[in-house]
């Protein structure tokens, strides 16, 4: 049963809602005493209202669903697992981890229960706890393919990388099929002449029926390989396999990114309220920019001050603004949320926001949350969190770019595929910064990403400055932290700041024509290469 519009469901969510804001459980409870069904029907029904209202848009609805079903306490394996997904994904850490820790004894949950707990924990960057349910996983059944794959991933973020090595090499001695291990393990190491997996890559690519998800994932793999051997030519052949069976999996339209552009850009922009510098408020240090950027580097070495905790990606302020326009997007924005920005109580957006980041935080006063894609967001920060400062990292277009074409996401980014749309991307993303840069001047610091390898320390001294902080020469080091980091840039974070004076995109520039010429079309500067 899902919640329709007129649906005797639906109208008791509504009900429910103001419950649900106040994390009133004890009123839910006495709400769903009257409903005379067995608890796990009960909880059943509420998580299938949770999903189809979040697919109807309607996000108050669906958290409040959500936590009526945490409040049946229902106890089923498999409901267990839909309600963790469901509270992580309305941002309820609070009670994810209650019902997580009501599971009883990690060695009495069901494996696939463990998987999925850990799976809810890594998201919410609860890297130490994730890898708690996955240890216990891996006493259960040290043989089973999801969990070796899963513990990899986390141990990866952890950075104990022979341990993820050794345990993608057993997961995929068992289940050579899975490309996501492989894909893994060519990331965590570098291929050498004699320590490589070029062949057995090539092998598989070559059977027939291989399902597009799976040659996305062997393909990116056999690229970075390749690559890392400088046979160029062919890692651009498997690269260009890769791309092209990904975005075969994605919908994704320009015209939609440049509508959602438009739209900000054209919306109101209040009075500009100065940069709050109350020396008592939690300061957020939003770092944006394009993904691939150099996000990940910046706030490892800002987590290298002690005035500093650096928190990661989230999806915390989309979650405030999409509690407050009560619309549930698939990304960080979308059109409808722009639409109704204009009701929206900015204060309470920003109290929202702090409010469910006060659990991760220790005494620093500065959190980083590094989230790129928040340069959509730059306009209702700015407006919500008078405090905060905003770090863009500013790196070479098509270094960027090329960075971007070569990584395997998840379903974010769709964009990232194609020559052309990636260009395109691109441009709306450089518009979009200078428009904001234009609204909100002295918000926002560009942080040049080559300058920050030539010269570490001096770019540090200035963001630290930027932030109101001390420069430490801890600052300069990403070494310095040994914080959790679950990005695409895990491994290269561990090591010591690299410049690199030939761009990684210099021996594909041949295949790269069409982003050049697509990214100098809009106005962006491209320099030759040196012959």
């Amino acid at each position: 049963m899902t919640a329709g519009t007129d649906s005797p469901l639906l109208a008791m969510l509504r009900y429910a809602e103001p419950f649900a804001a106040g994390s009133d459980l004890a009123s839910l409870r006495r709400l769903l005493a009257g409903i005379q069904v067995p608890v796990e029907q009960k909880a059943e029904r509420l998580i299938e209202a949770s999903y189809a209202e979040a697919l109807a848009g309607r996000y108050r609805t669906a958290r409040t669903a959500a936590m009526m079903a945490f409040a049946c306490g229902a106890r089923a394996p498999r409901l267990r697992e839909q309600l963790a997904a469901r509270l992580r994904t309305s941002n309820d850490v609070a009670l994810l981890l209650e019902l997580i820790d009501s599971s009883g004894d990690p060695r009495v949950i069901p494996i696939p229960l463990l998987v999925a707990y850990a799976a809810q924990l890594s998201y919410v960057h609860l890297q130490e706890r994730a890898l708690q349910m996955l240890d216990e996983a891996k006493r259960g059944d040290d043989r089973y393919p999801p969990v070796l794959l899963a513990r990899a991933q986390v141990l990866t973020y952890l950075g104990r990388m022979q341990e993820a090595r050794r345990d993608l090499e057993q997961c995929i001695a068992i289940a050579p099929q899975i490309g996501q291990a492989h894909w893994f393990l060519a990331h965590i190491g570098r291929a050498t002449r004699d320590d490589n997996h070029v062949q057995r890559l090539r092998g598989i690519l070559a059977r027939p029926g291989l399902p597009a998800r799976e040659v996305a994932s062997f393909a990116f793999a056999l690229h970075k390989e390749l690559d890392d051997l400088g046979e160029h030519d062919a890692a651009w052949t498997a690269l260009e396999q890769a791309c092209g069976a990904k975005r075969s999996l994605l919908k994704y339209d320009v015209a939609d990114s440049r509508d959602l552009v438009d739209m900000l850009v054209a919306s109101p922009v209040p009075p500009v309220l100065p940069r709050a510098d109350d020396g008592a408020a939690r300061v957020p240090v939003f770092i944006v920019g394009m993904h691939r950027s150099g996000t990940t580097l910046l706030e490892q070495l800002l987590d290298g001050s002690p005035q500093v905790h650096g928190v990661g990606e989230l999806y915390d302020f989309t979650s405030a603004m999409r509690y407050a326009t009560d619309h549930h997007c698939k990304g960080v924005i979308d059109r409808t949320i722009v639409e109704r920005a204009g009701d929206v109580d900015f204060g309470e957006v920003g109290q929202r926001y702090l409010d469910g980041m006060a659990w991760r935080l220790g005494d620093e006063r500065c959190f980083t949350d590094k989230l790129p894609s928040n340069f959509l967001n730059i306009g209702f920060i700015c407006r919500a969190l008078p405090q905060a400062r905003i770090l863009h990292m500013v790196r070479d277009p098509v270094e960027t770019c090329f960075s971007n074409l070569r990584e395997l996401f998840s379903d974010a980014n769709p964009y990232s595929y194609d020559q052309r749309e990636l260009a395109d991307y691109y441009l709306q993303y450089r518009r979009l910064m200078a428009h904001w840069h234009a609204a909100y001047p002295g918000r926002i610091l560009d942080v040049d990403y080559a300058e920050l390898t030539r010269d570490p320390a001096g770019v540090m001294r200035m963001v630290a400055a930027f932030c109101g902080i001390d420069y430490l020469d801890a600052m300069s080091d990403p070494r310095s932290s040994g914080r959790a980091v679950a990005t695409a840039s895990a491994v290269q974070v561990r090591d010591r700041v690299v410049r690199r004076d030939v761009p990684k995109w210099a021996p594909y520039a041949k295949h790269l024509q069409p982003l050049v010429a697509a990214l100098r079309q809009g106005g962006v500067e491209v320099p030759e290469l040196p012959a």
